[in-house]
This record gives C-alpha cells, sequence and structure tokens, in this order.
C-alpha cells in the first residue's frame, strides 16, 4: 500500500468519475439525509470561492457492495479492470453536488426532495446568499437553476436581460472551474479503509463488524451479498420462530468453523479469506439450521427469545458443521449437559468470545465421543432455585427455567390445548405469555415479599386467551374453581407447568407450598438434563456467592 496521495479534482473530472461509474458510495456510508438549504449553502460556497474540506476516497479494483448511487441516478457499473473510488468521507456533500447540478429528486425516509429547485439569486450582491431555494419573491428572469447555469448553454441564457449575462458565465465559470481537495487511500487494504472511515466519523455510529465483512464479502460474479444471504436466512427462520438471531452470531459462527484458531473474536471474523467465505456458506447456514431444528424439536424451545443466549448456536452449528447425523447415545447427552450448563451458570453473560473458543473445545471433544471437562459448578437444587429465581425476562438462568415449562408443553388453562408461545410476545417481561399463578394483586393483599411475587416459581407460559383482567386479584381456589368447569382434564393441563393441583396447595391457596413444591418439580427436570460433576459439589459455595451478581449484570 502507497502512503495516501493529496490532490486536487476538477469539476469537470468530479462530475465525469461519478457518472461513468468511477466514484462510488460504498454499502456501508450512511444514508442522504442533507436537505436543499443546507446543500444550497454547499453551493454558495463553491459559487464564493470558499474552501468546502476534503473528500476521502479509496482508490481499490476490489468489488464492494454500492446499493446507492449516487443521488438516486442510474449510474453504470464501473468498466472491468478500471478503478474504483469510493467515498470514505464526503458522501454527503458530493450528493448534494451531483444532485443539484443534475436536478435531480432523491428519495429520502420521510419524502422526496426535489434538488432541481436550488437556484442562483443573479440579483444577490456577495454579502447576500447567492444560492437559494426559496424564490417565491424573485421574478423567473432573477433567478437561474443551478442544473440549468450548469448543463444549459447561450441560447436558454439569451432569455436572460442582457445586463445579466455576464454574471451568469461568472457563476457558471466558477462552479466549473472549481477545484475539489481529495486524499486518496491507494490500494489499501479494505482494513484499512473502513479503519479510516470509522476514525473519520468519530461522532457518529462507527461500523459494525457485518457492515465491514458485507462489504468485504461482496462478489458480483458469483452472486454472493451478504446482507441480502442473511436477510433469506432471518426469512426462513422467522417461519420457525427463530428470527431475533443476530448478524453477529452468525458471523461468529462462520468464524469459528473457518479461521485457523476456531475463534470469533472481531480480528479473527476481519481476516477471513472472501472465498472460504462465500464458498462455505450454504454449509454454515445448514449448521444453523440444523441447531435451530434441534433446539426446537429435541429441547423443545419453540422460539428463539426463550434461548438462554443466543451464541449457544455457535458451539452448536459448529457440532452439526462436522457432525451431519443427529446425535445419539453419549453425544447426545454430553450435548444436553453443556446446553444446561452453560445456561444454568450465566456461562455466556461476560467474556462471550473467549468463553466460545474454550466450548469449541469442548465440541471437539464430544464429537470424539468424549465428555468435556467442566471448570464451573452448577446448582439445579430447589434452594438454590428458591434463592435466585427473581423474575427478569433477560436473566439466562431465567430463561433455562423457562426452557423446562416450555419442554413440558403447556396446555391452556381453559380447555387443555397447546398454548401459542410467540417471540413477538416474550419481548417485555409483562408479556402475554406470562401469568403469575397466585396473581401479583392477591399475593400484595396478603403482605407478600416482592421478590417471591415476581419469582420464576410463580410463573407460568399462557396465551392469549387467558383473560387475565378477569382472573384480576382473585384466589387461585376461586379462578382455578371456573377453569375447572370449563376444562375437564384441569389435573393434567396443570401437570404440563409443573403443578400438581391436588397437592401444591391450590385450593387452600397456600403460596408457601405451592412456592416449594414447584421448587422441587424444576429441580427434578433439571436434574435429568446435567451429568453429575464432581466439580458440582466442590465449587457450589462459591458459585451460590458469586452467582446472582453475575446473572443480574448481563
Amino acid at each position: 500500500m502507497t502512503l495516501p496521495e493529496s490532490h486536487s479534482l476538477p469539476f469537470s473530472n468530479l462530475k465525469t468519475n461519478i457518472q461513468t461509474g468511477l466514484i462510488k458510495i460504498p454499502q456501508f456510508q450512511r444514508d442522504f439525509v442533507w436537505t436543499k438549504q443546507k446543500s444550497a449553502k454547499l453551493l454558495d460556497s463553491i459559487v464564493k470561492g470558499y474552501p468546502i474540506g476534503t473528500f476521502i476516497l479509496w482508490k481499490t479494483k476490489e468489488s464492494l457492495r454500492a446499493i446507492r448511487n449516487i443521488g438516486g441516478d442510474k449510474l453504470p457499473d464501473t468498466p472491468k479492470g478500471d478503478f474504483i473510488q469510493y467515498v470514505l468521507d464526503g458522501q454527503q456533500r458530493l450528493t448534494s453536488l451531483y444532485a443539484s447540478i443534475e436536478g435531480l429528486s432523491v428519495e429520502k425516509k420521510h419524502g422526496t426532495d426535489d434538488f432541481s429547485e436550488i437556484y442562483i439569486d443573479l440579483r444577490a450582491s456577495k454579502e447576500d446568499d447567492i444560492v437559494i431555494t426559496d424564490i417565491s419573491d424573485k421574478t423567473s428572469t432573477s433567478v437561474i437553476k443551478i442544473k440549468d447555469l450548469i448543463n444549459r448553454g447561450i441560447t436558454f441564457f439569451s432569455t436572460y436581460p442582457q445586463s445579466l449575462h455576464k454574471k451568469i458565465e461568472d457563476y457558471k465559470h466558477q462552479i466549473s472551474s472549481y477545484s475539489f481537495s481529495c486524499i486518496t487511500l491507494n490500494g489499501a487494504p479494505i482494513e484499512v479503509a473502513t479503519e479510516v472511515f470509522t476514525r473519520i466519523n468519530v461522532s457518529g455510529k462507527p461500523l459494525s463488524v457485518f457492515e465491514i465483512m458485507v462489504a468485504k464479502t461482496f462478489d458480483k460474479n458469483r452472486d454472493f451479498d451478504l446482507a441480502e444471504k442473511f436477510d433469506e436466512l432471518i426469512l426462513r427462520l422467522k417461519d420457525v420462530g427463530y428470527d431475533t438471531l443476530s448478524d453477529a452470531t452468525v458471523l461468529q459462527t462462520v468464524s469459528v468453523i473457518l479461521s485457523r484458531t476456531k475463534e470469533c473474536k472481531k480480528k479473527e471474523i476481519l481476516k477471513l479469506n472472501k472465498k472460504k467465505v462465500i464458498d462455505a456458506w450454504d454449509d454454515v447456514i445448514e449448521a444453523i439450521e440444523k441447531t435451530v431444528d434441534y433446539f426446537r424439536s429435541f429441547y423443545r424451545i419453540p422460539v428463539s427469545k426463550l434461548l438462554p443466549y443466543n451464541a449457544l448456536i455457535i458451539p452448536f452449528a459448529y457440532f452439526f458443521y462436522h457432525h451431519k447425523d443427529k446425535p445419539t447415545g453419549d453425544k447426545q447427552k454430553y450435548l444436553e449437559d453443556f446446553f444446561w450448563r452453560c445456561s444454568l451458570t450465566g456461562r455466556y453473560s461476560s467474556s462471550l468470545e473467549g468463553k466460545v473458543a474454550q466450548d469449541i473445545k469442548k465440541m471437539d471433544s464430544i464429537l470424539k465421543n468424549s465428555r468435556p471437562k467442566y471448570d464451573s459448578p452448577v446448582d439445579e437444587s430447589p434452594d438454590f432455585i428458591q434463592t435466585n429465581g427473581s423474575f427478569s425476562a433477560g436473566r439466562s438462568f431465567i430463561k433455562a427455567i423457562l426452557c423446562i415449562y416450555a419442554y413440558k408443553q403447556p396446555k391452556s388453562f381453559i380447555d387443555n390445548s397447546l398454548v401459542n408461545i410467540s417471540n413477538d410476545w416474550l419481548k417485555k417481561a409483562n408479556s402475554k405469555n406470562y401469568h403469575h399463578f397466585f396473581p401479583k394483586a392477591y399475593l400484595k393483599k396478603i403482605k407478600e415479599d416482592n421478590f417471591y411475587i415476581n419469582h420464576i416459581l410463580n410463573i407460568t407460559l399462557v396465551d392469549d386467551f387467558l383473560n387475565k383482567k378477569v382472573i384480576g386479584a382473585k384466589k387461585p381456589s376461586v379462578y382455578m374453581k371456573d377453569f375447572d368447569k370449563k376444562n375437564d382434564n384441569l389435573e393434567k393441563t396443570m401437570k404440563s407447568h409443573l403443578i400438581n393441583i391436588g397437592r401444591d396447595g391450590i385450593w387452600d391457596d397456600d403460596y408457601d407450598t405451592f412456592f416449594v413444591n414447584r421448587a422441587k418439580a424444576v429441580s427434578r427436570e433439571l436434574k435429568k438434563r446435567i451429568i453429575p460433576d464432581e466439580i458440582d459439589k466442590k465449587g457450589q459455595k462459591e458459585f451460590d456467592s458469586d452467582f446472582e451478581e453475575s446473572e443480574l449484570s448481563t
């Protein structure tokens, strides 16, 4: 890479380079947001010969995703073999200038701006604004559109008073002869170009790794566009309720599979070879989809919002990339043990990248049919659940227990039909899917402590047909009698919620009995999924004291 080159770019060359496809705006640039009024100020500075700042261009033969044509104008592709100059700094100025001289209508989020309506005030003095947008108090022969000034000739100008002809010529010459200050990065790698862009835009949102990789991996000949490929994946996952998967998780999965170090740090992702990413993409996506299918079918986690961590996709997709069939026998048990240990210990609440790297090694052990070693204890006892069950829909420990509830395929209190669990409903702690079995209003009335009121053991997964407003502050013994009349299978229904209606204190409104018995029921379910380990006994006290703080900081 050569050093950045400072140079001047005449107006005519700038315009020609845009119109022939030699200057492009890369996909990672933000939307064009300048108003006509702000653009008029820019043109006014040019007309008066003032500096307007420096354009920073990246000159390369790399073909990046440049989805936006400048100012909305349909511009040609860069000629084959030519260098492309991507705009790293100056997009707003460049787009304003080009849209004004071409008289373009630019589509924006909040409507369309007609940039043909930017004018030179031929009667203005040098102290006034010469370039304006409001001509309500002007005559038609005292103003001229910028686009006409630049693109029309003597025949058109003759329609103006003779006394203004010299001004028209002077203004046209001032714009046409203006030299723009430029700095060009010649042949810099994309990592350098995007870093320059990020540093220039310190006041704006920095580029994400995904945005950089979209630019880096774009390949027109192979019809590969990472942004489009990701959108296609999310569209498919939406059909099965797993559309909250992030672009970061997908890239981290690609990285642990393809990188030499099997890590998912930013620097490892940015090192990924474009050809290898494109070659492996379909297989990586197949591994992700197999993971989703496994979570939905074997663990019965119906939607991604219930996943304790989306990052659990990464090690499991790594496993399925290398293991094409469904795991059985010991592999199945080892995977299940790994899933619940991660979920119950708050493993990915901090230092995600380092822990994923460690867990890829665990997956390598499982692939060899060998149980991984763990250095963190897990506690699935009733006491631990009671002590650490403060309900917060974002905590992995709470989500793990919600996954247990979902595994039991909870039935509707009303008619024993399967409860519909939705990502849309699970976005907030007061979701339509969450119901306090002992109503909050009732427990507050009997002076129950808030910690025990809003506890995971008091939460059931229900659907929208359960009219919580009707239940209100009623005791369970009262509102459950209503359901008993409607639902002939109420006892069976409640077992799907890990509630034994006969012995859990429901008819006596005994919250203490309910609370203790449900803790035991949840604990039994968790114990089925964890392979006992010596570390669980040795490290329990330390784990108990550190756990809550770690989880609540997630």
